[in-house]
């Protein structure tokens, strides 16, 4: 009997060819995963150049369980990525980025680790190698985030932004309970994991697909996104009500 899987994807001015890319990542994914039955959310965050009807309809022609979502004002990635997950029916959902930047092989090692039970929230964990293909501010915003989650805030992984990740119903409880929008909506939520008792994180590598194009990230974000920093580790504690973990204050 297959394996529901809830897929979120958060979509904003998305790239040329990006539904046959998507597609194309579906078919790859589900190769090494043939027992998984996908269902993909796509999350139009108020995108200035949308889904087209026509790449509506080939993703919809295509992909058996495929739902599209839209609203009009742009709001960060963190917040489609809530929109999206809170509508996701099943137990074991997962998200990444719409250009779906990484291996297959990856993303199917992070699906694995949740059927298997070994994890409540599964990490992409980037390799050295990735360091090789991304410009080098994105290097040093990365390297310069990983000492700060590795040393100042102690989390159990120190690749907090890697683009895919994955969870079962107590790690979507807590990802629904986060507030940041854009940059570090993955800081705050693998900050609050370390802190529920007995919620299980583990990283798992993936390696990013040859040919990524990356945007160029603007000094404001980078301004804004310290605040929220601050946010994040001044926010009192989230609380999950009927979830098997509960947070505490500590």
């Amino acid at each position: 009997m297959p394996v529901p899987v809830d897929l979120v994807l958060p979509c904003y001015n998305p790239p040329a060819d990006w539904a046959a890319n998507l597609i194309g990542s579906m078919a790859a994914l589900q190769g090494y995963l043939p027992e998984v039955e996908f269902t993909v959310h796509v999350v139009n965050d108020g995108s200035a150049h949308p889904p087209t009807p026509a790449e509506l309809d080939l993703l919809t022609a295509q992909l058996p369980r495929f739902h599209y979502s839209s609203y009009a004002q742009n709001h960060g990635k963190g917040y489609a990525l809530r929109y999206g997950i809170a509508a996701a029916q099943h137990s074991i959902c997962l998200f990444t980025d719409i250009d779906f930047p990484y291996e297959a092989q990856g993303v199917a090692d992070v699906v694995r680790v949740l059927l298997t039970d070994q994890c409540d929230v599964a990490v992409g964990a980037r390799t050295d190698s990735y360091y090789e293909q991304v410009p080098a501010v994105r290097t040093v915003i990365s390297r310069s985030l990983r000492f700060c989650t590795r040393h100042l805030l102690r989390l159990p992984v120190a690749d907090t932004q890697c683009g895919v990740k994955g969870f079962n119903s107590a790690g979507k409880a807590l990802f629904l309970q986060t507030q940041v929008d854009r940059y570090l909506f993955d800081l705050e939520f693998l900050y609050w994991a370390a802190r529920v008792p007995g919620l299980r994180v583990r990283p798992v590598p993936v390696q990013l697909r040859p040919s990524i194009v990356f945007s160029r990230m603007p000094l404001g974000l980078l301004l804004r996104e310290g605040y929220n920093l601050l946010r994040i580790v001044r926010r009192p504690p989230p609380v999950l009500p009927g979830s098997r973990a509960s947070l505490h204050s500590g």
